[in-house]
């Protein structure tokens, strides 16, 4: 356990002090180091981590960075729903002391079955299998195309844009257009400066 370095991108400095206190109990001998900011982290080593645990205002400002590093970056979400819509491992931060540990407990658990390359709340629910022609109905929508449009585009029928749309929403459970761009951009199907 001595090698292990964790990251945390947050510039909440509470949440930052308070997550530190929780896996330093949970993981002693691990080495935690707090960063206010992106910027911060980057004048650090930033690949030297084994995982960084980042606010979701950081990841989604930063979103390349933490898509490279795959199951290594969890996102601090102030929501169980948001946790959910995310499409990424995520933990509950608006959540009591005693929920928080559970949630950390099981992310080291199922890394620990899974070779350690994974922490990982439930795994299921993280990636819900969008077909390719979603995918594309999903990223013309977060550009600002109208279903007419992207039937246009796509060359097939308005109502099938409709049902990809429905389908989209159903398997993310996501049901805002907001929602749905930032679930997008997470997930890569879509980049920041595209839309």
């Amino acid at each position: 356990m001595d090698d292990l370095e964790l990251a945390i991108i947050d510039s909440n400095t509470l949440t930052c002090i308070g997550l530190q206190t929780i896996l330093e109990n949970i993981l002693p001998g691990a080495t935690i180091r707090t960063f206010r900011t992106f910027g911060d982290l980057m004048d650090d080593t930033p690949f030297a981590y084994k995982h960084y645990f980042v606010s979701s205002n950081i990841y989604l400002e930063h979103v390349n960075f933490f898509r490279e590093q795959g199951h290594k970056a969890i996102i601090l979400a102030q929501s169980h729903d948001q946790v959910l819509r995310l499409g990424r491992p995520a933990i509950d931060v608006s959540q009591d002391e005693h929920g928080l540990i559970q949630q950390i407990i099981r992310l080291r658990q199922y890394g620990s079955t899974h070779g350690g390359e994974r922490m990982n709340l439930h795994p299921a629910q993280y990636q819900p299998e969008l077909s390719m022609r979603e995918i594309e109905v999903l990223g013309l929508l977060c550009k600002g195309l109208t279903n007419r449009e992207i039937a246009d585009k796509l060359c097939i029928g308005l109502t099938t844009v409709i049902t990809h749309r429905k389908n989209i929403q159903e398997k993310t459970g996501i049901k805002s257009m907001s929602g749905l761009t930032v679930y997008a951009i997470i997930n890569g199907f879509v980049n920041a400066d595209e839309i």
